[in-house]
């Protein structure tokens, strides 16, 4: 059995289907399936069986002994969560016990962390692990991510790891199957829908004097290249560690926008609107991961072009509304 958890989210249904498609069988996804608007992620999935989170680490151990490889996608991903008992325990405790299964019975593991653990990214975005304590991220999602992350490095100076595992950072993923994320969708998502129904994208001014209106950055980076990665290592099953997951560029929210617009063969119509309070002190505006450390790990495929991407999305996804 291959495990997937948050398997009825954004990239772990793309996960899915992805496997899928590779000719994997006996498939289970973990989840929280009571919410219907992420149905039609799973919708064409020939899947072995579906556990509910709530039961997943009751059922593990009694079927340990039947699984080949676990991908821990789930998490509270909402960057604007501040119940810090949920994020406690959905991120890390729950994280913690998936970790302590695969140890005790010698099951592969990846897992996700995020980029939100970099917070204003002073630090750099490095994943070298002799930094990664003086990381300070800017909200609670993050730091969440940031202390199982830690946790996990602790376990491997004590060397009680599975026989490999992986995290990694991912960056700002966009790509098919997040039709249910509303606020939380990429902002390709949003400026679609926009465009559709209005004829016109609003992107959030910047509340930062170095940085003008649309020119924040972030690295996006393609969900099909995501799986790409976790594909290789879920093969190859070399080099444990935390990696980061973006292309190494970063690219503006303009950049981003004008190519949604070149996708549709549209003209460019474009207003700004004031960020969120909600958000606004605590707002990434540059993210641009370091990706020395995946290449020396032994993944060398080219990142798909930011503007590529972005028509393949379109195109082939958002205009039908189709799944990944």
């Amino acid at each position: 059995m291959i495990i997937v958890t948050g398997a009825a989210g954004f990239i772990g249904s793309a996960l899915l289907g992805h496997l899928q498609h590779l000719g994997y069988g006996e498939l289970v996804a973990v989840d929280d399936f009571s919410h219907a608007e992420k149905a039609p992620n799973l919708e064409g999935k020939s899947l072995l069986h579906r556990i509910e989170r709530s039961e997943f680490l009751a059922w593990l151990p009694t079927q340990a002994h039947k699984v080949q490889f676990i991908f821990h996608i789930g998490a509270r991903t909402k960057t604007n969560e501040f119940d810090e008992q949920v994020l406690q325990s959905l991120n890390v405790d729950y994280s913690k016990s998936i970790w302590a299964v695969c140890v005790e019975h010698s099951i592969p593991l990846i897992y996700a962390s995020s980029a939100a653990t970099y917070g204003d990214g002073a630090e750099g975005f490095s994943d070298d692990p002799a930094l990664l304590t003086q990381l300070k991220p800017l909200n609670p999602y993050g730091s969440s991510k940031h202390r199982f992350d830690l946790w996990v490095m602790e376990q491997q100076a004590a060397g009680t790891v599975p026989p490999f595992w992986a995290g990694f950072k991912f960056f700002n993923v966009f790509g098919p199957n997040e039709y249910h994320k509303g606020r939380m969708a990429s902002v390709v998502f949003h400026a679609f829908n926009q465009w559709r129904d209005t004829g016109l994208v609003t992107l959030f001014k910047s509340h930062r004097s170095d940085y003008a209106d649309g020119a924040q950055e972030r690295d996006f980076i393609y969900v099909k290249d995501v799986l790409s990665v976790l594909t290789h290592f879920f093969v190859n099953r070399k080099n444990s560690g935390l990696y980061n997951l973006g292309t190494g560029e970063c690219r503006t929210f303009l950049d981003l926008v004008r190519a949604v617009f070149g996708a549709l063969d549209a003209p460019e119509k474009l207003s700004y609107i004031d960020m969120p309070l909600d958000i606004r002190d605590r707002y990434q505006y540059h993210t641009q991961a370091n990706m020395q450390r995946l290449q020396e790990a032994g993944y060398r495929v080219p990142f798909t072009p930011l503007e590529v991407a972005v028509a393949d999305y379109v195109q082939g996804y958002l205009q039908s509304h189709r799944y990944l």
